[in-house]
């Protein structure tokens, strides 16, 4: 059975891999490891190694305590029944929506943000 810090653990690793634009593959070999190994990590079938995932850090650009970051709201919701926090973020959509929002120009992007606020507060 997975443990629920395994899978957080895991997403939060794909979610700064993606928002990279680093492919499992690219991951595997910068930590010197086959990237079924990140997909087992990613899902949480896998837990990560102390040294491991201070590696994935390294590569991701990360500090440790990125991977750990809302864990205890999120094992909380879990145990009561209401799945890990940050579901979300394994919609690939959503990923590529939150990517493509940080690539827009700061100013542009404050704009486009008031008005996502004003069009979600008209719904």
């Amino acid at each position: 059975m997975k443990h629920p810090v395994d899978v957080y653990v895991g997403k939060r690793i794909r979610h700064r891999r993606w928002m990279n634009g680093t492919t499992q593959q690219q991951l595997a070999e910068a930590v010197g490891i086959k990237f079924q190994q990140i997909q087992k990590y990613e899902t949480g079938m896998n837990r990560v190694s102390a040294s491991r995932l201070w590696d994935i850090s390294k590569v991701l650009d990360v500090q440790i305590s990125y991977f750990f970051e809302g864990l205890n709201d999120s094992v909380e919701e879990s145990n009561a029944g209401g799945g890990v926090a940050g579901d979300v973020l394994t919609d690939k959509e959503a990923l590529e929506l939150l990517r493509s929002y940080y690539a827009i120009p700061e100013n542009q992007r404050r704009r486009l943000f008031d008005l996502a606020r004003v069009l979600s507060d008209a719904a």
